[in-house]
């Protein structure tokens, strides 16, 4: 089961061990988006931003992040056949990030009304509310279905500043929810103290943010982190999963604006992902902060290749397999 046009999609080349099945790998599989294609498959889709890592103060590069990420998944080895597809990029050029994220809105609007899941590659954090734009403005949720948006961050990305960033968009996304009447449901999986201010932890609270802090996310942790999953779960019909590589330490993501000195463990934010893919109720997910700059040997976007790996290859919505 191999895609047809995979060799002729930017980023998507590798190892080739020989035909069939066993020895299928991502950059045999990946075909070029068409929206003719038969629901229940995912696509990607790059986010080719820094702008809001700009606006933040932070160190930029994570514009090339889409590129990183589709190398280091391309050749990783998959354990049964996938429809998978590339719609390709969305690229914020001038400074103008509100025009990208709501193109990248459009964009995964009409992949999840197409019977998609879309997995978005950052790009700064700020492709958090891009991709929320998208999931918002779906025909499930305009019909209805409750949103959860689960973070696995160092940080809460709150901040009441009048200028969108990479610091802003769940702040944007509890004003949106607000206007529309629905309930701001937020989890984040990892916040680093010494990373928000008091005021921040503030800002959480007033809005109703559940969150564990990375020192009880450790692998010794897991019931913990299960209960809070588990509870975050209940409230919600579709799930907004997005990744911020700084969650992990620095030393398994060294390629990200901020390393964190502590970080949440590979094994404790692989487990979450899985769990969140296991529940059937996954809609949409993106990976954030990757800098192929400052990555050391590719280890930032092997991690996180291996994240994404292990969301796609999990059950997925209904309890079938993709």
């Amino acid at each position: 089961m191999r895609g047809t046009a995979s060799r002729s999609l930017p980023g998507w080349a590798g190892r080739d061990d020989g035909p069939g099945d066993e020895h299928l790998r991502w950059h045999h599989v990946v075909q070029r988006w068409d929206d003719t294609a038969e629901p229940g498959a995912c696509a990607f889709v790059g986010f080719r931003s820094d702008e809001g890592v700009r606006r933040n103060k932070g160190r930029r590069g994570a514009a090339q992040g889409p590129d990183a990420l589709r190398r280091a998944l391309a050749s990783m080895a998959l354990p049964s056949p996938q429809r998978v597809f590339d719609a390709g990029d969305v690229e914020v050029t001038a400074g103008d990030l509100e025009s990208g994220q709501r193109e990248l809105g459009r964009v995964v609007t009409g992949l999840l009304d197409a019977g998609q899941l879309p997995v978005v590659l950052g790009g700064g954090h700020e492709v958090a509310f891009g991709s929320y734009l998208g999931l918002v403005n779906s025909e499930p949720v305009v019909r209805g279905a409750r949103i959860g948006v689960l973070n696995l961050d160092a940080h809460f990305d709150l901040r009441a500043d009048p200028i969108p960033s990479s610091g802003t968009p769940f702040r944007q996304m509890a004003e949106r929810e607000r206007a529309r009447g629905a309930d701001f449901r937020y989890a984040v999986l990892g916040i680093s103290q010494p990373s928000n201010t008091a005021e921040l932890f503030a800002t959480a609270d007033s809005l109703g943010v559940r969150y564990l802090t990375d020192d009880r996310c450790g692998v010794f942790d897991r019931p913990l982190v299960d209960g809070f999953l588990d509870e975050f779960l209940d409230r919600c019909d579709l799930v907004h999963l997005t990744i911020d590589l700084d969650v992990l330490p620095a030393a398994a993501a060294p390629g990200v604006s901020a390393p964190a000195a502590f970080g949440v463990p590979v094994e404790t934010v692989e487990h979450a992902c899985r769990r969140v893919a296991a529940s059937g109720k996954l809609a949409l997910c993106d990976v954030a902060e990757l800098n192929p700059d400052l990555d050391i040997d590719s280890r930032t976007a092997r991690t996180a290749a291996r994240l994404v790996h292990r969301v796609l290859t999990e059950p997925t919505r209904n309890g079938e397999p993709r």
